[in-house]
């Protein structure tokens, strides 16, 4: 890129970003950058918790693409280290430790979901159990000498806690340092987060200070919410959006939610020009951006096809073409019917849906969980999923 780039990199960056630390900063590494004709080494670390990454996790994805694009380093790290011992970040107690194997399968998944956004042949995917895992006990006890208890101690969720007297293990109090580590080992000139891992990320400043490095340049972005409109985006909530989710589902996902949101989705996701946005009805709007979602992660046949079904199903009120079919024994119960057909994913979700009114066969609300089928007919699981079922003939 030519020096005139600059402002116009500065604008990509800034898209949709809360914070930069400091602006400044990230505009002298650009100089430099295009001075030396050398990358910047842009980080961001997801600890595999779960096996599923949704929206949520693509408003971080996307800045890395975007960072893609203009010619740095991107180093996707995947915490299989740190996800052993979990992230304090906004919880209100002692996270639950997850075993070696868990955190393994889990990743083993990502490389093939980040694909759907990244460039996977231009990033590095590095692991942090590469290093920590090599370290003695002592040279782990050392990184805490980066840090004081009353730094700790000043963070809010931690005084939170402490303020309700629920516990705080030692052990969450290094998670912030082995993150900062991370930084030291990649010797990163960027690195991107929530809002939420601000502190995280101030730290590893800090410990490039200490370690004699440049101190990183801190990107903060927002949390996404969820379909809900009021918890950020998270499986253990069931309002996230999987960017592994069928075209159906993840268009009618979108379509849910509120048009204050769509813009905030709009800005995160896309790269749509808002003024366009806010110039069309807020129908058409949504429209746009629940094909425009869909297209990215399948594609944009498949998303016109998806919004032609919802039309049909939610406009027209007609019954889905495409259903998946299911001939129970006779015996089986609804919530059995509901796991074993995959239209949920645990028998948790399949008694929560029963007995919140969300599961109805033949439009007739389904309240009991011994419910049992004497009839072929279509089963619904709240406005979006459908099943036929077929009983077998006497």
């Amino acid at each position: 890129m030519q020096k005139t780039d600059i402002d116009k990199q500065l604008q990509i960056i800034k898209r949709g970003a809360v914070e930069i630390i400091s602006e400044r900063e990230l505009k002298a590494k650009l100089e430099e950058s295009i001075k030396t004709k050398k990358p910047l080494v842009v980080k961001a670390g997801f600890d595999p918790t779960a096996p599923d990454i949704h929206l949520g996790h693509t408003v971080l994805l996307r800045k890395l693409r975007q960072f893609q694009e203009l010619g740095h380093k991107v180093i996707f790290l995947i915490g299989d280290f740190t996800a052993r011992i979990g992230d304090p970040t906004g919880r209100s107690e002692i996270r639950k430790q997850l075993a070696r194997e868990e955190v393994l399968a889990n990743a083993a998944t990502y490389k093939k979901q980040i694909s759907k956004v990244l460039d996977v042949d231009k990033i590095q995917v590095v692991f942090n159990s590469e290093w920590f895992e090599k370290m003695s006990v002592l040279d782990i006890l050392k990184l805490t000498t980066h840090a004081t208890v009353s730094q700790m101690l000043a963070r809010a969720d931690f005084k939170k806690r402490l303020s309700k007297n629920e516990d705080i293990s030692l052990l969450e109090f290094m998670y912030p340092l082995l993150q900062g580590f991370d930084s030291v080992k990649l010797e990163a000139d960027i690195e991107l987060g929530g809002t939420d891992q601000i502190f995280n990320l101030l730290v590893g400043r800090q410990i490039q200070k200490d370690f004699g490095q440049r101190e990183q340049v801190v990107i903060t972005m927002p949390l996404l919410e969820g379909t809900d409109g009021v918890q950020k985006m998270s499986k253990s909530y069931g309002n996230y959006i999987g960017i592994n989710d069928s075209p159906d589902e993840m268009f009618g996902k979108v379509m849910s939610i509120s048009d204050t949101l769509m813009f905030k989705y709009y800005e995160l996701l896309t790269d749509v020009d808002l003024a366009q946005v806010k110039a069309m009805h807020p129908k058409e709007a949504k429209l746009k951006l629940a094909e425009e979602i869909a297209s990215q992660y399948h594609s944009k046949e498949i998303a016109v096809k998806a919004r032609i079904e919802f039309d049909r199903v939610f406009g027209k009120k007609e019954l889905p073409l495409d259903m998946p079919e299911y001939k129970p024994d006779g015996k089986e119960q609804v919530i059995t019917v509901l796991l074993n057909s995959g239209l949920v994913k645990s028998g948790n979700e399949a008694r929560r849906l029963v007995k919140q009114g969300g599961v109805f066969f033949d439009d007739i609300k389904v309240d009991k969980e011994d419910f049992t089928f004497g009839q072929s007919g279509i089963l619904r699981v709240g406005a979006r999923r459908f099943l036929k079922i077929i009983m077998p003939k006497n």
